[in-house]
């Protein structure tokens, strides 16, 4: 399990995307533990429906349907949805998870992952690029 960096949600391959999904309906049904997603059980429940909304926003973006969100209302029932965290995550989603989501992508890339286009493993690359430029200015 892994919920993606949220600056590379444009980027996420679709089945990359796609298995966001079922991973966070997982979370919703059985409240998963996991080591890769722990931390997420560290902050309130709106750090995730706000990255859930951020999830559904590049599904809807990319014309991709989903047959149902009963487990995430369910799970999200006391959730305030005008809720507002520009980061969530904030404390584990830094720049050095985005790099270890970045190596983990690039792997999937050179080794062929079909749906991962040349165009968007190069996008993703600049992005990274420039989040490694942001780290070394510090």
């Amino acid at each position: 399990m892994r919920l993606w960096h949220q600056d590379m949600m444009d980027l996420l391959p679709k089945s990359q995307l796609l298995a966001q999904w079922r991973e966070l309906n997982s979370v919703f049904a059985k409240e998963d533990r996991h080591i890769l997603i722990n931390y997420i059980y560290e902050y309130p429940k709106e750090h995730l429906y706000v990255y859930t909304q951020l999830v559904l926003q590049e599904m809807r973006e990319r014309a991709i349907k989903i047959r149902t969100v009963d487990k995430m209302n369910h799970y999200f029932q006391d959730i305030d949805p005008t809720v507002n965290i520009e980061k969530p995550f904030h404390n584990h989603h830094n720049d050095t998870y985005f790099e270890i989501c970045y190596f983990n992508l690039k792997e999937k890339y050179l080794r062929g992952q079909k749906d991962f286009e040349e165009s968007r493993f190069q996008a993703l690359d600049t992005r990274y690029k420039s989040v490694q430029a942001r780290k070394d200015m510090v």
